[in-house]
């Protein structure tokens, strides 16, 4: 799956091969990774140049991807059969310097970290409806133990009036994404037609189903609701269930335990065929975050909302190559 033979800093490179398929929004793959010295371990950074202004003006989407990708480098560590050991924000002075991973002692990988680890080039983002086949009750109550090992809390809503609350909440937000100029400038900036160049972003073709097809509006990549305001019909029974999840603190710990619980229950669910969906939307205007938060999330902090379900189909996106993310001692960082 991952060749660890091909790039200096051979075991720095499998490791950031695993990273980069993490989830990021718009796919900006907002990190960077650096090889240390003797190939002793590797670090993960944040990339601020890669963070969506307006979306994101704290950068705690960009920390939360960065966090799924840690996740996957520590599960690479465990399938090669060594012990990661992650040291959390090990330079203060340095808030991008998100983690530092060294390897550890042998440790012979569990049957779960296995499973993961061959799920991570499963794992995809869907962006529309899903199939009408309902979650089975034992994977719903798998991810729950899954957020809780990582520190989080997963919420699935699953009561209507909740549903029609946050669905409604969505709207608000794409409806605000949708007519603002600054924000269509910024969305213009991570779409792209399929064919040019491009390693990272979104190609506006990627899935041409209209993007408010389920009751949990979708971003509009294609500018669909420009031509078609509404979609010929709306499909409810293919939305899915929907899950919060949140912590119990708001600051870049958090945010980083975050990706890290997040990642760990999108690879459980595609180890089962099920995919995600995300609706970030509301959590990206502050005041709708703090209206989720106080309706829908008992008072934690809500870090991510996303629906579950088996994908009709799917289209994996690009990747950047490790030569672009990886660097190696010496190089620093710009």
């Amino acid at each position: 799956m991952f060749d660890v033979r091909t790039e200096p800093c051979h075991a720095s490179a499998y490791l950031a091969r695993a990273a980069v398929t993490a989830p990021s929004p718009y796919n900006t793959q907002p990190w960077i990774f650096v090889a240390e010295e003797g190939d002793r371990g590797v670090e993960v950074h944040a990339d601020s140049a890669r963070r969506l202004p307006l979306a994101d003006p704290s950068g705690r989407e960009v920390v939360i991807s960065c966090g799924a990708a840690l996740f996957n480098i520590r599960l690479a560590m465990l399938h090669l059969g060594f012990n990661p050991v992650v040291e959390h924000f090990p330079r203060p002075a340095d808030p991008a310097f998100l983690a530092r991973v060294a390897w550890g002692a042998y440790q012979r990988p569990s049957p779960e970290d296995e499973r993961l680890f061959g799920a991570l080039r499963r794992r995809h983002t869907v962006r529309g409806p899903f199939l009408a086949e309902p979650l089975p009750p034992s994977l719903v109550e798998d991810l729950h133990q899954h957020a809780h090992r990582a520190g989080a809390t997963l919420d699935f809503v699953a009561d209507r009036a909740g549903r029609r609350h946050l669905a409604e909440l969505v709207r608000i937000a794409e409806d605000a994404h949708r007519t603002r100029p600054e924000y269509a400038a910024e969305h213009k900036r991570w779409t792209w037609w399929s064919g040019e160049p491009r390693c990272d972003g979104i190609p506006v073709d990627a899935d041409v189903t209209h993007p408010d097809v389920t009751v949990f509006a979708g971003r509009d990549y294609a500018g669909l609701t420009r031509m078609f305001p509404a979609p010929a019909q709306r499909r409810p029974s293919r939305t899915g269930p929907v899950a919060i999840l949140s912590t119990d603190r708001d600051d870049p710990a958090a945010w980083l335990r975050t990706g890290e619980a997040l990642q760990r229950i999108l690879l459980e669910a595609a180890d089962h065929g099920v995919m995600a969906a995300f609706h970030t939307q509301p959590l990206e205007v502050p005041s709708l975050r703090v209206r989720i938060r106080q309706t829908l999330s008992g008072g934690a902090f809500p870090q991510m909302i996303f629906r579950l379900g088996y994908p009709p189909c799917l289209r994996p996106l690009p990747r950047r190559p490790v030569a672009e993310v990886l660097r190696t001692p010496g190089d620093g960082l710009t």
